[in-house]
Order: C-alpha cells, then sequence, then structure tokens
C-alpha cells in the first residue's frame, strides 16, 4: 500500500472503472512501474472481474491513482494498489481513491482488510485500522545454479483452496484459481502444504504458500528455490524463524515490512500458523 497526504484532491475525479480496455491498462501498469511494484495487467483483470478498480482521472483523463477492492468470502474485503503518479503525490490523491475503496467495503458491511507499508500504517491507523500481525518481503535474485521446472496444468484446486481458506479465515477459491491457472503459474504441492508461482513484473512471486507444519513449508521454499532461475518475491510472517533460515539459505534477503491491518467486526480468524507466505499485499 502506499503512504498519501492531506491535501486537496478536488481537482481529480475520482471513479470506479467499469472496463480495462488496452489504453486504461497502460495507464495502470504505468503506474505500478512508477512505483516500482511487481504487479502485471493479470492482477488488474483479477481485481476487475471479482472486485472493483478505483481511479483518480485529471482534466484530461489520464489515470494518476488507483485503489483496487476484492470481496472475499461472506465478510472480508481487501484494499490495496493504492498508487500515485510520483509528480503529483502530496495532493491528496492517494487518501482520496483509499476513501472511495474503503466506502465501497463499508457499504457492503464488510471488513477491511489490508496490508500496509510502514509508510502508510500510520494513515491507516487513524481511520480506525488496528494491527493484525507483521510480515516481511524478502528477495532474491537470479539464481544460474536453479534448473527450471516443468509447469504442468495445476489440477483440481478444491483441497488446496479448502486449505486455503482454513488458514486465511476466508474464502477465495476464484481468488486461487485465477492465480494458480494463469499461463506462467505453477502449483507445488506436497503432502502438507503447497505453493503458488506466478510471474510478476519485476520477479516470480512465490505465494499463497500453505502448510499445516513450518518444517513443511520450508521443503516447500527450498523445492521451489532449487526449480526457479529467475528473480523471486516471498511475503513471509515475521514470526517464522526456521522460514527465515530457509531464506537465507536459499539467498533471500529482506526488501521490506508490511503490517497487516483491519477495520470492523468480527475480523476474520484463520488458522494463522498455517500462512507461511501470503499471496501478496494485493490478495492477503
Amino acid at each position: 500500500m502506499a503512504s498519501t497526504d492531506d491535501a486537496s484532491a478536488s481537482a481529480f475525479v475520482v471513479e470506479a472503472l467499469t472496463a480495462l480496455d488496452a489504453q486504461t491498462l497502460d495507464m495502470l501498469g504505468a503506474l505500478v512501474a512508477q512505483s516500482g511494484w511487481n504487479q502485471t495487467a493479470d492482477d488488474w483483470a483479477l481485481f476487475a472481474s471479482l472486485g472493483d478498480v478505483h481511479a483518480a482521472r485529471d482534466a484530461g483523463r489520464r489515470i494518476v491513482a488507483s485503489g483496487a477492492v476484492l470481496p472475499m468470502g461472506r465478510t472480508g474485503a481487501w484494499i490495496s494498489m493504492i498508487l500515485v503518479d510520483p509528480a503529483l503525490r502530496g495532493q491528496g490523491l492517494g487518501r482520496a481513491v483509499f476513501e472511495h475503496c474503503l466506502r465501497q467495503v463499508q457499504a457492503l458491511d464488510r471488513v477491511a482488510l489490508l496490508d500496509a507499508t510502514p509508510a502508510g500504517e500510520p494513515l491507516y491507523t487513524r481511520y480506525g485500522f488496528v494491527p493484525l500481525w507483521r510480515l516481511t518481503r524478502w528477495q532474491r535474485g537470479a539464481d544460474a545454479a536453479a534448473h527450471p521446472a516443468p509447469r504442468p496444468e495445476p489440477g483440481p484446486l478444491d483441497l488446496l483452496a479448502a486449505l486455503d481458506a482454513e488458514a486465511l479465515g476466508l474464502a477465495r477459491p476464484a481468488v486461487l484459481e485465477h492465480l494458480a491457472r494463469r499461463a506462467d503459474a505453477r502449483v507445488v504441492r506436497h503432502a502438507q502444504g503447497f505453493a503458488v508461482v506466478r510471474a510478476g513484473r519485476v520477479a516470480r512471486h512465490v505465494g499463497p504458500l500453505i502448510a499445516t507444519h513450518e518444517a513443511a513449508a520450508a521443503v516447500l521454499l527450498a523445492d521451489i528455490a532449487r526449480s526457479e532461475p529467475g528473480p523471486l518475491f516471498i511475503d513471509v510472517p515475521d514470526d517464522r524463524a526456521l522460514l527465515r533460515e530457509q531464506l537465507a539459505t536459499d539467498g533471500f534477503v529482506p526488501q521490506r515490512g508490511f503490517v497487516r491491518m483491519a477495520l470492523g467486526e468480527p475480523v476474520p480468524r484463520g488458522q494463522t500458523a498455517f500462512i507461511h507466505a501470503i499471496a501478496g499485499p494485493e490478495y492477503g
């Protein structure tokens, strides 16, 4: 999530996007690239098909800020992709789009959830969001010693979706299907867990990684690291000591922190001990 400021954004129009044509995707992609984020056109398509994309436009109808709302389960909704054109930061655009997203979530009578950066956390705290737990993005550069794995069809995902819902406290089978069945994705399965690996703009993203035991998650991670020669990102809860050791062994280094936050009751409570990597700050 991006940080926002208090200045007026009255010169801009905030709206929900009804369609994502090629021009709109190009403008949204430019915001991602300007912020150094990892999302692709596939991610915007997921938000548009399963949720809503919000944007602020300038007088020339250029998209200069964005946000997304993704309902999950019966009670939750994820807010993410709060991005602002770097040349226009400090004018309240991020706040305006975020408030647009939050009003939608509250109108749906859902609990608002998000993964905030350290810069964004103070803002969301002022809106009443409370921290749940902290996590860190780890990154690894390209590894020439890794051998690319085949990417077979992911097969049935019902059991994986059930384990994912138990871990998160919210069912999101359609999100999992969208991530796992992308042409560039693969699903890595072990007896006690699974992980999805998918392409990103900057690096391939590992997540979600769901396993009933941390030791099983570490084995999954090691297998993935050995079979992915390109750069990797993974977002791991901070209390996973064994997984941190495996990350260091596999050449990962910390990039930045996030904090999971919620606004509203009841906050979804799953088996968070099963979550060893989130699907990404845009998906939870």
